[in-house]
């Protein structure tokens, strides 16, 4: 659990690819945005810059274009870039449908997806959730029925975050209402701009248009889809989904909340009109320390499980278990950065935030984006299957209940 030199000497090479190429324009679209998503343009143009350097796609096998790093490597990126606040790449595409299609695809499905997937030519979207099929993923009813070589799809998809600027989605549709709900599920990638597909937004409390506009609905109606556009076998949806997921929950939560701990102590740091801290209070400051104390067992827990990938063990089930606890103190960061900033979190002037405007801030610069990151932040213990379902699948598959 101790970094090595050369394991040292990667993260400072890190440090300095972001010093150099995290550019201030980019840093400062980044501090306005709710969702850590810049508008298209600009978010493909830092993953290019990832892609130049070969660091875009940490996770992928290196006869695909991955960079042969360790699983050390791989988590000391992914925290050095949380810590910086750099935008995250787009993980549908690269850490989501493409591992399905590096292990459940055909070599023509391989050599069709893979490069544009990594050079950021192509950016997806997931087509999972359904309205009332959520967290109970098995009850969905999108169907496609089979018609010579397509099928034709019709239902409708929801909380597609990104279908706005999507040129493909991957979907979980039904081709088969035999036998128990999860066998009659098939992984279907979905051109966009296929007739009959219709994406309306979903305008949350805490965001705006784009760059902030986040989730959507998708609609599907008498869509045509190539059966060579299938992975896996038909009805081997289930089986995918579940080899997906641990991709979705099996990510790295400490670096994005020590970036909220640091906030949250510049914050306390500052000083108010009357000259006092926050930080000086010992309330405060206690359950600041407590707070850290948390983030801390994250971090520990990231590499126990660390090591034990550096032997070529999967996640399994114990994604769930990172899930749900760094979720938590993700979301514990953004309700003491509230608080920290006291009755100035009230005002939410959307106008303040977008790129470029003159308009001043009602209090503090750093106040203006704290109340939307809350609200957003509070659907984390809700995606990639809530967390309430999470400590059930930890209960039957860890602790045998």
């Amino acid at each position: 659990m101790q970094f090595s030199a050369d394991e040292m000497a990667f993260r400072d090479e890190v440090r300095k690819f972001i010093d150099t190429e995290y550019s201030e324009d980019l840093r400062a679209k980044s501090k306005k945005s709710l969702t850590g998503y810049l508008d298209k343009e600009d978010h493909v143009r830092w993953q290019k810059k990832l892609y130049e350097k070969g660091w875009i796609a940490p996770n992928w096998p290196v006869e695909h274009g991955g960079p042969g790093w360790s699983a050390t490597q791989r988590y000391i990126f992914d925290v050095e870039m949380s810590r910086a606040g750099t935008p995250r790449p787009l993980a549908f595409g690269l850490k989501m449908v493409a591992p399905v299609i590096m292990a459940f695809g055909t070599e023509e499905q391989k050599q069709k997806f893979l490069p544009d997937i990594l050079q950021s030519n192509v950016w997806w979207c997931q087509g999972y959730s359904e309205p009332g099929s959520g967290s109970d993923l098995a009850s969905l009813q999108t169907r496609a029925v089979a018609d010579g070589d397509d099928y034709v799809v019709n239902g409708s998809k929801i909380w597609t975050t990104r279908a706005q600027d999507a040129d493909w989605i991957f979907c979980l549709v039904r081709t088969s209402t035999e036998g128990k709900k999860q066998e009659g599920i098939s992984f279907l990638l979905i051109d966009m701009t296929s007739p009959g597909i219709r994406v309306e937004p979903i305008i949350l409390t805490d965001q705006t248009p784009a760059p902030n506009q986040e989730v959507n609905q998708v609609f599907f109606d008498d869509v045509r889809v190539p059966q060579a556009n299938r992975v896996g076998e038909e009805n081997q949806g289930w089986t995918i989904a579940k080899y997906l997921l641990e991709f979705e929950r099996g990510n790295a939560y400490a670096g994005s909340a020590w970036g909220g701990i640091q906030r949250i102590r510049n914050i306390a740091e500052s000083e108010a009109a009357d000259g006092s801290r926050l930080i000086d209070d010992p309330d405060f400051a206690s359950r600041l320390a407590a707070l850290e104390i948390e983030v801390e067992t994250v971090e520990v827990t990231e590499l126990r499980i660390l090591s034990e990938l550096t032997s070529g063990e999967r996640t399994g089930a114990r994604s769930s278990m990172l899930k749900c606890r760094g979720t938590e103190v993700v979301q514990a960061a953004t309700e003491m950065a509230m608080e920290a900033v006291g009755y100035y979190m009230a005002p939410f002037d959307h106008d303040v935030l977008a790129f470029g405007s003159n308009m001043p801030p009602i209090g503090p610069d750093y106040a203006g984006a704290l109340a939307g990151k809350y609200l957003n932040t509070r659907k984390a213990s809700i995606y990639g299957g809530s967390n309430e379902i999470q400590r059930g699948i930890m209960a039957k598959l860890i602790l045998g209940m």
